[in-house]
């Protein structure tokens, strides 16, 4: 008689921020159907059926909200691809827009991590999603200074937890085919198509990070993978 097999245990649980559209969307996909269980954070519930995917309410601007949205959670890998562009020039830039963004793209990204870290074990894993951007672009400079900052945590990062067998990394992705790309919010920041003649794929960005978030990946840390179709050469 054969039996009955066996459901396959979770090569491991992440959280996954942003994952109701755009990037987050396209790893939480990619991890679940690798293998993970995923927990997403956003403010809108992810259109994900999976049995090994479950939602949390988590507005990022907020420090409250995002602690409880991590309350009792304790993930092998944090993937904080949650973002949101505002552009304008020196000159005339916003400074409500610009203190949203750090408190998305980097505080969020503090405060998850730090409450995240005491129960990682070895083989842990720290993506973050970071921009081509971050060296530097005319009239993205409030954008461009809060993913410049994911250096700094994540070589910080990464210095501190390599003894402990944790990898901290960012994957930095040129203009991606994202809702972002349509936002009001970019103004007269068109983006530019990269010389392979196409957008980035969010699935592309999603397969660098489940790499990342592999086993052979383990001696990968303090890195910033950019995916810019030829943009840098």
């Amino acid at each position: 008689m054969s039996q009955a097999t066996k459901p396959q245990a979770p090569l491991g649980h992440a959280v996954v921020t942003g994952a109701s559209s755009g990037i987050g969307a396209a790893i939480a996909q990619h991890l679940l159907t690798t293998g993970w269980q995923v927990t997403g954070l956003s403010r809108r519930r992810a259109a994900i059926d999976h049995p090994l995917f479950s939602h949390r309410d988590a507005d990022l601007t907020s420090e409250a909200s995002i602690l409880a949205a991590a309350e009792g959670l304790a993930p092998q890998a944090l993937v904080h691809a949650a973002g949101l562009m505002t552009t304008k020039p020196l000159g005339e830039l916003d400074a409500a827009g610009g203190a949203t963004m750090w408190q998305v793209h980097v505080q969020a990204a503090s405060l998850l991590a730090d409450r995240f870290i005491a129960g990682m074990r070895q083989g842990g894993r720290i993506v973050l999603i970071g921009s081509r951007t971050a060296t530097g672009a005319a009239g993205r400079s409030q954008y461009a200074a809060t993913k410049a900052a994911y250096a700094g945590l994540v070589r910080s990062w990464a210095a501190e937890l390599a003894p402990r067998g944790i990898t901290a990394n960012i994957v930095s992705p040129a203009a991606t085919d994202t809702p972002m790309l349509a936002d009001p919010a970019r103004g007269s920041s068109t983006p530019r198509v990269p010389p392979i003649g196409r957008f980035i794929k969010p699935e592309e960005v999603a397969a660098t990070v489940g790499f990342l978030l592999s086993e052979p990946a383990a001696a990968i840390t303090g890195q910033n993978i950019v995916i810019c179709g030829g943009s840098s050469l």
